[in-house]
């Protein structure tokens, strides 16, 4: 938009009449994420708090909708990459941050890793690997001190401050061993997150469902910690949870991303952030859409 263009669109913000006001933000919401940056620059000159607040609803809207529509699609497309669900959902909270970011410091990190493993280790071996580069060298780990903080959920946020909850750390873990063609998959254990190396060479010649396929247990929450079906019997014991099947065996990527809005929903339930909230709701409502 020229400045002409911006000049008229706050003259019509500025109109108390709401029905101008709705008829401009119906027709700035169709022009979508491409006209943020023009009402960006008309808020700058703008000094009337009415006009103002009009534009910050209008680009909120526009970003939250552009998130929806993001969503959708990776739904729709299969959801196959996990990298591309969390960065969605770190879209709703950063709307700047640019996928290709997200993905070169992944692929720095899958990169370290594949120089140090080969076909001859065991899958024990790949993932002292794994969980050397991780945890050790670029130094990852649990955020203990502010564990319900929405920063953790973030895959940006975990990125850069490298610290992150138990399922942003699983989800960090599990983007970097699939990119790497390592079976490794996330598992939906109630009051925790936890993966599973998947034996590949069980899963072709049998369609057993029972957990036989699953090697043993990872927890990214704990610097890769290994665990066997006793440890997880245990914790929920510890819990008092009553085991079901589906909580030794691992979930699908849709169901992590769906886990992690939980997350969020909870952090700022905590923060009484009811406009969060709502958004988040609606992204949830989205991923489990069967034909969002």
């Amino acid at each position: 938009m020229n400045r002409n263009e911006i000049q008229a669109i706050l003259i019509l913000l500025e109109d108390p009449d709401i029905q101008i006001y709705d008829s401009i933000s119906k027709s700035l919401l169709n022009k979508g994420v491409n006209v943020i940056p023009d009402l960006e620059k008309a808020w700058e000159v703008t000094v009337g708090s009415l006009t103002q607040g009009r534009l910050e609803n209008i680009i909120h809207k526009i970003q939250q909708n552009f998130v929806n529509q993001s969503l959708s699609n990776w739904v729709k497309e299969g959801s196959n990459d996990l990298l591309e669900g969390a960065f969605i959902i770190s879209k709703h909270q950063y709307p700047e941050i640019l996928f290709d970011d997200i993905q070169n410091t992944i692929e720095k990190i899958k990169h370290d890793v594949w120089l140090e493993i080969n076909n001859n280790l065991t899958a024990l071996e790949k993932v002292r690997k794994l969980n050397r580069i991780i945890f050790e060298i670029n130094k990852y780990s649990g955020n203990t001190t502010n564990y319900y903080s929405p920063q953790n959920c973030y895959i940006n946020q975990v990125l850069l401050l490298k610290k992150g909850n138990a399922v942003s750390l699983g989800l960090l873990y599990a983007s970097i061993a699939q990119r790497l063609g390592l079976p490794i998959y996330g598992v939906n254990l109630p009051k925790n997150f936890i993966l599973a190396y998947k034996d590949e060479f069980h899963e072709l010649i049998s369609d057993d469902v029972t957990g036989d396929d699953i090697l043993f247990y990872i927890n990214p929450f704990n610097k890769g910690a290994i665990l066997g079906r006793k440890e997880i019997d245990h914790f929920l014991q510890q819990q008092n949870i009553t085991p079901v099947e589906s909580y030794y065996q691992t979930c699908s990527n849709l169901e992590i991303i769906q886990r992690l809005i939980l997350n969020l929903i909870y952090s700022y339930e905590k923060l009484e952030n009811k406009a969060k909230i709502s958004d988040l709701k609606d992204l949830l409502k989205i991923s489990r859409l069967k034909n969002p």
